[in-house]
This record gives structure tokens, sequence and C-alpha cells, in this order.
């Protein structure tokens, strides 16, 4: 007999995130609600409706102006039914309020946003949609809910009537009989969706083909106290491009939290190789031809690195995007095999539109050790990968050979600045940008600040490339167009640079002569430049704060001596290496070292700048703990001056 699972009287909501679809179900779900989740706004109108659903969440933190759009869509369906639509912002979009508004919102929320809070908020709207609609009257959709729950440790699965009604078999339904509505490559990913799902990730999504129904989302979750699993089957239609509803754009490809998950876990029985890949020229496609031609580049990245790695390793291979143009292989069995594969597979021409371009890539392996946990191993690639004197597997020429390039590029003023923001957290407000350096190299195209200095190294040209970067950086923002005049501007100085009792001099020069006001420089020091003579650098840093810069402490928690750094030297700034702001989405160990670094920081007065962010997760998660300040590629990548000036005007 077949029993059906009890739906009636549980909360249904739709929920809309860009970025924390999964996460934000789990807390919905874990509240007692029955979450319908969308990562993207195509079709929201047409699967609220179906839903059935009392209140609908639009998650528009870090990404305001689609969720404006997506607020505007959905309203007229909201209103229609009497519910309630509840949308979450970013502190620094609290300006934006009065639009949401405008657009059809009746409930708020701002972040930084605890579970508790957001669970209260939603029982608001709830009672908002009881008192004023009539949607409980309403069904999901024109049949009865299609459903299934299914009990591991009595190995029993319940469905619904009308699931029921697609069985042709009379015998009670099984797990194995479901499944055999399933084709062999849907099999996998519900395995894979059920895998996710964890005390600390109670929800998930994937789609599939169902016979008889046609193309459907499955919304899992998982009941923490009991350990049954639900779903909630949402039909889409019959499109073959339906799937983009609810499914990442670099298909098939893991966050980089689910990473470090799918990484601990391997490391609690055995041992874990990686490879992290970085596409080389990235960066200036993307600055060059757009948003869309880099988010088109990184699908066909992304679908390239993972096909090459499957074939290699097989099925049990992660494959994940860590952030930016960045993407991770691992495996127990080793890594080896995939990355002749995944280098291969970049080294061919990308075809983007109508454009042919080439991008190659840096590729790090690291294997695990003991004692490690998923944080200590990303780091360690990372290392690797972004070590000046390593460069990692970097693909094109060696070191020597652009050691040489280097000498004509300073002739032929290949050596170019682009502007990262700095963005204050509290407002959202672009203050500050730090300078960077970018080689256009005329064969490999765009190189970043590491390969470009450790070219320079070797090529006993780092006081001539650092003060050409310099002075370039000084001459571009003292011509900056009036949007950005009111900005602080950050150089870097290297270690050569620090070793050179003349340098403060020199460098205080080269300011009044670009003309660039001594009182809105900031200069970054490595924790790396300081450690041959702790002495000389606290001089130096005194001379240039007397003179009227401010001094930062750039790359936070990469060195050795750090508090030795901070009780010595005169400092307004302390900036956050990136790999510590992005495990601040790991453990709570990881989380407890950055607080602590952030805690000492603000109990000396020195302002902190976190680096590298590029999640609302991490942005979050920085805020709480003190943070002031960001840079990374959740406000922008590094740009030139006309890009900075149509975003900071764009504020």
């Amino acid at each position: 007999m077949i029993e059906a699972e009890p739906t009636a009287g549980e909360p249904l909501l739709f929920l809309l995130s860009f970025r924390q679809r999964d996460e934000l179900a789990g807390l919905a779900a874990n509240a007692g609600w029955r979450v319908v989740a969308a990562r993207r706004a195509d079709g929201a109108e047409a699967r609220f409706r179906a839903s059935g659903a009392s209140v609908a969440v639009i998650d528009a933190r870090g990404a305001a102006e689609d969720g404006l759009a997506a607020t505007r869509s959905l309203a007229g369906e909201v209103e229609a039914v009497g519910a309630a639509l509840l949308v979450l912002v970013s502190h620094g979009d609290t300006r934006r309020l009065g639009d949401f508004l405008d657009a059809g919102a009746t409930h708020f929320s701002v972040s930084p946003i605890r579970e508790a809070e957001l669970v209260q908020t939603l029982r608001y709207a709830a009672r908002h949609a009881e008192r004023v609609g009539s949607w409980h009257s309403r069904t999901l959709g024109p049949t009865e809910p299609l459903g299934w729950r299914y009990d591991p440790a009595l190995k029993s699965l319940q469905i619904t009537p009308a699931l029921a009604a697609l069985f042709t078999a009379p015998e009670t339904p099984s797990l194995r009989t479901m499944l055999g509505r399933f084709d062999r490559a849907d099999r996998a990913l519900l395995h894979a969706a059920i895998r996710r799902l964890t005390e600390r990730a109670t929800s998930t999504a994937f789609a599939h083909d169902l016979a008889g129904v046609g193309r459907v989302v499955e919304h899992l979750q998982l009941d923490t106290r009991t350990g049954r699993i639900h779903a909630l089957v949402e039909p889409l239609g019959a499109a073959p491009d339906a799937s983009v509803v609810v499914r990442d754009a670099l298909t098939g490809v893991h966050d980089a939290a689910s990473a470090r998950r799918w990484i601990g876990r391997r490391l609690e029985h055995g041992t874990v190789q990686m490879a992290l890949i970085s596409l080389m020229r990235f960066e200036t496609i993307n600055t060059a031809y757009g948003r869309e031609a880099g988010d088109a580049l990184l699908r066909a990245a992304s679908k390239r690195v993972g096909e090459a790695a499957r074939e290699a390793l097989g099925r049990g291979v992660l494959i994940a995007r860590i952030g930016g143009s960045e993407f991770l292989v691992a495996s127990e069995e080793g890594v080896a095999p995939a990355v002749t594969r995944v280098e291969e597979a970049l080294a061919r021409p990308f075809v983007i539109g109508d454009m042919i371009t080439p991008l190659g890539a840096r590729i790090a392996i690291a294997t695990s050790e003991p004692g490690d946990d998923a944080a200590a191993l990303l780091r360690r690639a990372s290392d690797q990968l972004h070590d000046p004197q390593g460069i990692g597997r970097e693909a094109g020429a060696s070191l020597d050979r652009l050691a040489l390039d280097l000498r004509r590029a300073l002739d032929r003023n290949e050596i170019a600045v682009r502007f990262q923001p700095q963005v204050a957290m509290a407002t959202g407000e672009i203050v500050g940008v730090e300078a960077l350096a970018r080689w256009r190299h005329p064969q490999r195209g765009e190189l970043g600040a590491e390969t470009l200095f450790a070219a320079a190294a070797r090529a006993d040209l780092e006081l001539a490339v650092s003060a050409h970067v310099q002075q370039q950086a000084l001459l571009i923002a003292a011509r900056w167009p009036a949007v950005l005049q009111a900005l602080r501007l950050s150089i870097n100085v290297t270690a050569a640079d620090v070793a050179r009792p003349d340098f403060a001099d020199s460098l205080l020069s080269r300011i009044d002569t670009s003309d660039f006001p001594r009182g809105r420089l900031t200069v970054e020091i490595t924790e790396s430049g300081l450690i041959e003579d702790l002495a000389q650098a606290a001089r130096l840093l005194s001379d240039l704060r007397t003179a009227g810069c401010r001094v930062a402490i750039d790359d936070f928690g990469t060195g050795y001596s750090s508090l030795a750094y901070l009780k010595a030297l005169p400092l307004d700034y302390l900036k956050i290496d990136r790999r510590l702001s992005q495990d601040i989405e790991g453990s709570v160990r990881d989380r407890v070292v950055v607080r602590g670094v952030i805690d000492m920081a603000r109990s000396l007065g020195l302002s902190v700048i976190a680096e590298g962010v590029e999640t609302q997760r991490q942005l979050e998660l920085l805020a709480m703990e003190g943070c002031q300040y960001y840079q990374g590629f959740l406000c922008a990548e590094p740009l030139d001056v006309d890009a900075l000036a149509e975003l900071v005007a764009a504020q």
C-alpha cells in the first residue's frame, strides 16, 4: 500500500537567491518551511505561481539591480494572491529600500542577518499573508503536490498520491522503483544531491526529466532530528533549457564552500591531492569585452576543466570553482593525469561569440599532509600558485625568457596600472583604490603583478619596475576626473625599496612631482618586504607618516612575525591576506583566527581592510567580526580609469 506523505498545514516558501540559495533554503527548512528555491530569475513568476507559496523571498544582497528587477516581475503575482514579498538587502544598499518598496516589496531585512532574525521575519511575512490573502486555498499548480519522503534508517519511501499515480507497478514503491524513473545520469544527480545534505547544509536542489511530467526540480531537505529526507517536486515543463532556472551557470562544478566540505570529509579517512588552476588572460578579456563575455568564457573553461578531469580520473574527482577565474581539481587517487589533460584543454583557443582567444593557465599541485584540514591544503596550493619564485606549473615561456622580455617591456610601455576599489562595509561606498601592475605582454597577453615582479627579480630590475609602477599610478591618479577626486590611492612598495636608505625621500619627491596630494596616499608594504630589516622599515614608515602619507601592512597573515610588526611599526591600516578572508567561510577555527587578527588591529587603533572578498557570505562574516573595508571581485576586478569612474558615478 502506498502511504502519502502529509503536506497540509506546512507553510510553503518561494526563494530566489542569486548567491546563497542552498544556505537560505536550509535555514528556512530548519524553521519548518517547505521551500521552492531558485538561483536565477528566469521564469520566476510562473514558478512562484505554481509553488502555492504564502511568502516569496528575494535575496538581493550583492545583486541589488537583479533583485530589484526580480521584485518588479514578482510583485504582480504576489499581490494577486495576497502573499508577502520579503527582500533581503546588503547594508550598503539600504538607500535603495524605497526603490524596492515602490517595486512591490512588503517586508525587508538588512544584512548582516542572523538565523533567528530571518526566521522571525518570515513569520511576520506569513502573518501578513494570512491576513490579506487567500493563499492557503491554492494548490501546487493545476494538480496535487508531487513529493516524497525517505527514511534511511527504515529504508522506507513515502510518496504523495499525485506522484503515486505515475507508478504503474502495484507494489509498494521503494527507492529502487523510484530510481527506475530516472536515467543513469539523473540517478547520479540524485545521489550527489543526497550526499550534499548534512547538518550544516540541510537543503539542496537539482533538475532532471521525470517520465510523465517533463522537466522538474527536486527540492531536497534534510530533517536533522529524524534523518529523513523530504522532497518537493516542482514541474517546470518540458523545455530543453529549463535547467538554467535551477542550476548554476557552471553546471556540475562545486562552489568553494562545498569543495571545502568535500575535501574535509575525504581527509578524515585518507589523503587528498589537488590541482589549483588559474586562467591567465581572463581579466584582460573580461575588461576588454565586458562581463557577459567573461561569464561565457568561464562557462566554457569550466566545461573543459570538468570534461578533462573526469575523462582522466572518472566521476570520483572533485571539480570546483574557487573564485574569480580559479578552479580546483581534487582526488583521493592523485591528480597528475588530470593536470595534463586540463593543460591541453585550456591551451586550445576559445570561441566566445565572434571572438577567438587563447587563455592558458597556471597550475599548482598540493598533497595533504597529516593534520591538514581543507583550509590548510587549499592554502598550501594557493601559496604555490601565487609564489613569485615558483609561478606554479605556468604554461608558456620560462621565467628566464620573461626576464629578457621585461627589459624591452619598460621601453615599450607595456607595464600598465589598474585600480581595484576599496569599499566601506558600513555604507557600500567606494572610498579608495589600490594600484596594481599589469604586464601587457605582446605574446602571452596580460600578466599579473606576481609574474611581473618574479621576472623583475630574475632580471635584477625590481627597483626599476617598482619605481615605474609607482610613478605611473601617481601620474594617472593626479589627473583623475572629478568623480574620483575624493578617493584615496594605495601604492605598493617592495622589499628592495625598503632596503634603500633614501627611499622615503625618493618616494616623496615622486609624489610631489606628480601633484598627487600626500594626504590621500597610502603606502602598502607586505610582511615579506619587512622581514630582513624591521628597524629600517620602521624608520621608513615613520618618515612617510610624518610627511602626511598613511601606511598599511599588506597581506597580513602570511608571514612569521606578525605580532612583532604590529608592535614595532607605525601603521594606519592592516590588510588581511585574501586567503584569510576566504577561509572565514571554512571551519570555526578559521573564523577564530580571522577574528583574532581583526581584534588585535582594532585594539591598536588600526583600520582593517579585507582583501580578496568574492562572496556575499565572506563579506557578511567579515563585517560581523568588525572589519571596516574590503576589496575584491565581489565589488570589482582591477579597472582602468574609465571603468572606475563609471562605477563610482553609478553610486
